[in-house]
């Protein structure tokens, strides 16, 4: 099971996120208290091993300020959290993640056909598009509809139900933001004990 760690403002956290097993890293470019800027993006990306996603997260932002923003940080991944089209997203120079707020399983049959291997799950929207820390109804989730994508879970998760949303959902990757913070911060023991969760529960159904 893949993780993400998404907000990260900081050199420090990100290498310390990717040295506990994170396989993808998100920086949000978007309005938000994590926002950063793509040169400190640079920075911490630059101390980050290849094997890692670093994932630029995105809403409603123009094509050229997302290629701009993707050359000078180093991204490998954009995740388009607004109402972008699947024009849009076929334009783009790099592999998309589209982020949805689940409402039901109608919203997932509107991005089944999404030109993106990746289709991220969100909570309920609040006062940013994402981070908001609210989970959605795992349980009316039909991800049988999405069989053909790699799909990502975020929301509201957290060392105490990310277990219950895994076996639920099986995902391809869980994401976390608030989930792993204290005081809006991020939290490296919260962050070690989150990966280690869940790639333990991996070893747990191996035996």
């Amino acid at each position: 099971m893949k993780v993400k760690i998404c907000g990260i403002m900081d050199v420090e956290t990100g290498v310390a996120s990717a040295e506990y097993g994170a396989d993808a890293i998100g920086f949000v470019f978007a309005e938000s208290k994590r926002k950063i800027s793509a040169y400190k993006a640079r920075e911490i990306i630059s101390h980050l091993p290849k094997r890692v996603f670093k994932v630029g997260v995105f809403v409603n932002e123009s094509k050229d300020e997302m290629e701009r923003i993707a050359e000078i940080a180093g991204l490998t991944h954009f995740q388009l959290h607004g109402d972008e089209t699947a024009l849009f997203s076929k334009s783009l120079s790099l592999p998309v993640i589209k982020a949805i707020s689940f409402q039901n399983s109608q919203s997932l049959i509107r991005v089944q056909h999404f030109p993106s291997e990746y289709i991220l799950l969100d909570g309920p929207k609040g006062k940013y598009r994402g981070g908001n820390g609210t989970p959605f109804s795992w349980n009316e989730a039909d991800l049988s509809i999405l069989r053909d994508k790699k799909v990502i879970i975020a929301g509201g998760l957290h060392i105490e139900n990310v277990e219950e949303a895994i076996r639920i959902l099986n995902p391809y990757m869980v994401d976390v933001s608030s989930g792993v913070e204290t005081d809006d911060v991020k939290d490296l023991k919260k962050i070690k004990a989150f990966i280690e969760k869940v790639k333990g529960m991996v070893k747990e159904e191996v035996k």
